[in-house]
């Protein structure tokens, strides 16, 4: 049985003690709330359904975000020197919003307000795109999911995120170059006093792989002889081996060897306005790095001969969902080679 005692301020505190179950107690303004609350909760540890809320209640989302940058984040987002990383900012931006309220009342009301809000915008903040706000309720998924299966806390109203109505996703790019495009592109490179740049491109559109896994690569992660290169530094985190094809071993064998032991010794800003600056010579528009990688996806997804998987092998996708949008380009492939009679 509850113990429920009246407190020196006037206020009833009911005290629930049992083997086996962590200690509860609670105090109201009325002993009948008391008497009720003690009955409640009595009777979910009696069907065996009794969450305990106390840390819930008692830690902030602020407090919890403090707790994922310092606990999971070093061990699953690769730090970068040249700018702030884009969970830093999206972690910051929930917790100047969500940050003041405890995890017992975070619920799906307040996050779809928060959604809605960062969407259209307000006095002080300007509008977002749905991508934007997608990836920060994905975030905020994964810091409530760090706090159940990390830090052991129970969410009594589980994650909120889940509930809700996400934003659709970007579109994504598929902006290539034509053959004219290329030529000014590798003229204007070849041009820049950057003599890394062009072999830079030309890497990116071989191995497809992103500008930050290039930049990290090392020649003693390069085998010249199995035909090898190995990214141990990657976006999702997981190190993996792209195989080389005779142009990017050429461009490989043709680069002076740089005392810092990196492949393409430049910093990504450097890289970014050097490419940025050729383009715009180039008179060409709408195309970035990254746009590469996309590039270097297609042409293999031409040539008829590489799976899905194989394509997921060499690109580092986990899932092949953001994969599908080349399958077009196997199927036109196809469809040639049953065309010829």
């Amino acid at each position: 049985m509850a113990t429920i005692r009246q407190r020196k301020s006037g206020w009833w505190q009911a005290i629930i003690k049992r083997k086996g179950q962590p200690g509860q107690s609670k105090t109201f303004e009325r002993h009948a709330d008391a008497d009720a609350w003690a009955r409640d909760v009595e009777n979910k540890m009696d069907r065996g359904v009794f969450q305990d809320r106390t840390e819930a209640e008692q830690t902030t989302l602020s407090d919890l975000i403090d707790r994922f940058e310092t606990e999971f984040a070093p061990h699953h987002y690769r730090a970068r020197t040249d700018k702030k990383e884009a969970w830093r900012f999206q972690l910051a931006r929930l917790k100047d919003s969500l940050g003041d309220y405890s995890l017992a009342v975070l619920d799906q009301r307040l996050v779809a307000r928060y959604r809605d809000l960062r969407l259209r915008g307000s006095a002080n903040r300007l509008a977002v795109g749905e991508s934007t706000v997608r990836k920060e309720l994905y975030m905020l998924s994964k810091v409530l999911d760090f706090v159940q299966t990390e830090c052991g806390i129970v969410l009594p109203r589980g994650n909120p995120v889940d509930k809700i109505r996400k934003p659709r996703d970007g579109k994504a790019r598929d902006r290539r170059l034509t053959s004219d495009e290329w030529a000014k592109v590798k003229a204007q490179c070849l041009a820049s006093r950057n003599i890394y740049l062009w072999p830079a491109v030309e890497l990116a559109v071989e191995t497809c792989a992103r500008q930050g896994e290039l930049l990290a690569l090392t020649w003693r992660h390069v085998d010249l002889k199995r035909r090898l290169a190995h990214l141990p530094e990657t976006k999702n985190g997981e190190a993996r081996s792209v195989p080389l094809s005779p142009r990017a071993l050429a461009v490989l064998e043709a680069l002076p060897r740089s005392i810092s032991g990196e492949v393409i010794p430049v910093q990504r800003m450097t890289l970014y306005h050097a490419f940025a600056a050729a383009l715009k010579r180039a008179e060409v528009e709408g195309f970035t790095f990254h746009d590469l990688r996309h590039e270097g996806l297609s042409r293999l997804a031409e040539r008829g001969d590489f799976s899905v998987l194989e394509m997921a092998a060499v690109s580092g996708h986990k899932t092949l969902q953001m994969l599908k949008r080349y399958t077009h380009l196997q199927a036109e492939k196809l469809a040639d080679k049953l065309a010829i009679p």
